[in-house]
C-alpha cells in the first residue's frame, strides 16, 4: 500500500502498517547507509590488508565482478517480482562477445569493449523481455522464470556444440584489458577498477530504486491488479528494468571474461543462473546491497571449505546445508537481521523542509 508519511511517499509493509509504523509524521531509523559506508570501507582497504596474498586479491576480485551478476537478479527479483533464472545468459553472452572481439579483431580497450558488453546485454535482455513479459496476456512468475531458464540451457547446449567459439572447452586465453597503452592483470589494479565499476552499478541501482520508476514498481509488488487498473504500463516498467538487469549482468560477464581469460558454457548456463539466485536470496532480496553480502559469502565458504582435506570432496554438500539452513531461519537474508521490512522496500519523493 502506497501511504504518505510527513512529506515524503513511503511503501510501508502491512505489519508496519498494524503497528502505525506508516502514519504521519513518524520516522523510522535508516540502517542501510551505515553498512553501505561500512561496506564501502572495508572494500577499499582491503587489498591493503591483504597484502601479498595474490590469491586472495583474486578471490575479492571475483566477489566484486559477480555481484553485479546478483544485483541484476536482485533488480528483477527484488525491485520488480520477475523471477529469472536467467541472467547467467548476459552474462556469459557478453563475455562470449568480447573475447571473440579480442581474438578475431584483436582487439580489447576498455572503452569500446565494456560499453559493448553492456549493449550486448542490454538487447539480449530486451528481446527476452519483449517475448516474456509485453505480450497481450500478463504472463505468470512460473511462466517467466521457465521462459528464462530454457534460454539459458538452450545457449548453453548450443555453445557446447559451436567449434567457432570453442565449444565444451570454451574461449581461453582472453586478451588482456586495455586502457590506452596500460594492460589490467590480476592484482590491485584490476581490483579497483572492479570495485569502481561495481560502486557505478550501485549508485545506479540505487536511484533506479528511489526514482518514480521504483515507486511504480513498490506499488506492482504490493498490489499489481491495483497499478494497471489506475493505467500504469506494468509489464512495460518490467520490461525496462530487466533490460537494464541484463546490461548490468553484460558488464560483469565482460569483466569476468577479462579477469578469468576464460569464458565457458557453463559461465551462460542454468548452474551459475541459479547461484545468482542463491546470493541474492541469501543476502537478502531487494537491498541491494544484499547480493554482495551473499556473494562474498558463498564465495569465501566456497575458498575456505575447499582446503580442508576433511570435506575436500563433499564441501559443496556442507555449503548447501549451510546455505538451506540460512534460507530457511532467515528468509529476508543475512543484511534482514539489520533492516526492517520498510527500509527494505523503500522511501520515494523530496522530503520538504519543515519550514
Amino acid at each position: 500500500m502506497l501511504s504518505e508519511a510527513g512529506s515524503e511517499m513511503t511503501v510501508a509493509s502491512p505489519s508496519e502498517k498494524r503497528r502505525g509504523v506508516a502514519g504521519r509524521g513518524r520516522s523510522f531509523r535508516r540502517v542501510l547507509p551505515y553498512i553501505e559506508a561500512g561496506a564501502l570501507v572495508v572494500a577499499l582497504v582491503l587489498p591493503f590488508v591483504l597484502g601479498d596474498r595474490t590469491d586472495l586479491v583474486t578471490l575479492a576480485t571475483n566477489v566484486l565482478i559477480l555481484s553485479m551478476l546478483a544485483i541484476s537478479f536482485d533488480l528483477c527479483w527484488g525491485l520488480a517480482g520477475i523471477m529469472s533464472f536467467g541472467q547467467a545468459l548476459f552474462f556469459g553472452v557478453a563475455g562470449y562477445a568480447i573475447a571473440l572481439v579480442g581474438r578475431d579483431l584483436d582487439f580489447s580497450d576498455a572503452w569500446a569493449t565494456l560499453p559493448l558488453a553492456m549493449l550486448v546485454g542490454l538487447l539480449l535482455s530486451g528481446l527476452f523481455a519483449a517475448f516474456l513479459l509485453l505480450g497481450r496476456k500478463t504472463p505468470s512468475i512460473i511462466f517467466v522464470a521457465f521462459g528464462t531458464l530454457t534460454g539459458s540451457y538452450a545457449a548453453e547446449r548450443l555453445v557446447s556444440g559451436w567449434q567457432y567459439v570453442g565449444a565444451g572447452n570454451g574461449l581461453s586465453s582472453v586478451k588482456l584489458l586495455k586502457l590506452g597503452a596500460y594492460e589490467f592483470v590480476e592484482g590491485d589494479t584490476f581490483y579497483f577498477l572492479a570495485l569502481g565499476l561495481l560502486l557505478l552499478v550501485y549508485l545506479a541501482a540505487r536511484y533506479f530504486k528511489q526514482s518514480q520508476l521504483g515507486l511504480v514498481l513498490a506499488g506492482m509488488r504490493q498490489n499489481e491488479e491495483r497499478l494497471a487498473f489506475l493505467g500504469y504500463r506494468v509489464q512495460l516498467f518490467k520490461a525496462v528494468l530487466f533490460s537494464f538487469a541484463g546490461l548490468v549482468a553484460g558488464l560483469g560477464g565482460a569483466l569476468y571474461s577479462y579477469h578469468q581469460g576464460f569464458i565457458g558454457p557453463g559461465n551462460m548456463g542454468p548452474g551459475l543462473s541459479t547461484t545468482a539466485v542463491i546470493y541474492c536470496l541469501l543476502g537478502g532480496s531487494g537491498t541491494l546491497i544484499g547480493p554482495i553480502f551473499g556473494t562474498a559469502t558463498v564465495e569465501v565458504l566456497s575458498y575456505a571449505l575447499s582446503d580442508i582435506d576433511a570435506i575436500r570432496h563433499i564441501w559443496p554438500v556442507v555449503l548447501g546445508l549451510v546455505l538451506l539452513l540460512v534460507v530457511m531461519f532467515q528468509p529476508r537474508g543475512i543484511v534482514g537481521l539489520f533492516v526492517s521490512d520498510r527500509e527494505r522496500i523503500g522511501s520515494y519523493g523530496r522530503r520538504r523542509s519543515s519550514g
